[in-house]
């Protein structure tokens, strides 16, 4: 009896500590790519959406950061719900967002004059915790932000994403600093996929996953977003490499 009266004790703990501590405990909602070789690399199979993630640019397209925003745009085109995306500049091409998967009417703007302003705008929108995501482009993160962002998100299960974009190629060793991210990226154009005929075929990026945690590096060759914000791996030619990722050191 004695035994029996201590474990419901200890059961009854366990559960005012999980009420308390709200989401603590819950299994976090993963966002698979749906693509396996990518998936693997990601511990639990996919982004994390209650956490922060960045993405940036790379290549000849690290200032404009286009290839980063039309894949950022495929990400939360995939989730149920309004996106909040607060930016500075008002320079988005949304014809070609919406072609990523993400229509216009799910997207709400939040445009600020100074990165302080995105970053609030930012945290608000994750606390309010009705959002599929909340995106914001910043130039600078610092880690005291980032961490802030990182736990708001955490709290509401709302996926934060930092769109990182310069306004000159040397504002982006930026990216080599510290922060509460759960991965990083960077996204770089490669040529787009031969046609037979005449025209331009479908976008093909290279994507580096730099960091992720209890995870390693590794890099993927692929095609762009379709209609629906989904990627592919590119096929493996007879005398290319091999498209299986490509990892290094751990990143945890």
């Amino acid at each position: 009896m004695a035994q029996m009266s201590a474990n419901t004790i200890i059961s009854e703990l366990r559960e005012r500590i999980a009420h308390l501590g709200g989401d603590i405990g819950r299994k976090a909602a993963i966002l698979p790519f749906g693509v396996p070789e990518i998936d693997q690399a990601l511990p639990g199979g996919g982004l994390v959406c209650g956490a922060l993630h960045e993405f940036a640019g790379g290549g000849t397209g690290t200032v404009d950061g286009a290839a980063a925003a039309l894949m950022v745009s495929g990400i939360v085109a995939r989730m149920k719900g309004k996106v909040l995306w607060c930016l500075t500049r008002p320079d988005l091409f949304f014809p070609a967002v919406s072609q990523a998967g993400l229509h216009p009417d799910r997207v709400i703007f939040c445009e600020s004059d100074r990165e302080e302003d995105v970053l609030a705008s930012m945290e608000e929108g994750l606390a309010f915790g009705g959002l599929a995501a909340v995106v914001g482009e910043l130039v600078r993160l610092p880690m005291t932000a980032s961490r802030r962002l990182h736990l708001a998100a955490e709290k509401t299960g709302t996926m934060a994403i930092a769109l990182r974009r310069w306004r000159r190629q040397s504002e982006a060793s930026d990216y080599g600093q510290p922060t509460a991210s759960t991965t990083r990226w960077r996204i770089s154009v490669l040529p787009s996929e031969p046609l037979p005929v005449a025209g331009v075929g479908r976008a093909r990026w290279l994507a580096e996953l730099m960091r992720v945690k209890s995870g390693e590096c590794a890099e993927f060759k692929i095609g762009a977003c379709d209609a629906e914000g989904r990627i592919c791996l590119l096929p493996v030619s007879a005398d290319g490499p091999d498209q299986t990722a490509w990892q290094g050191r751990s990143s945890g």
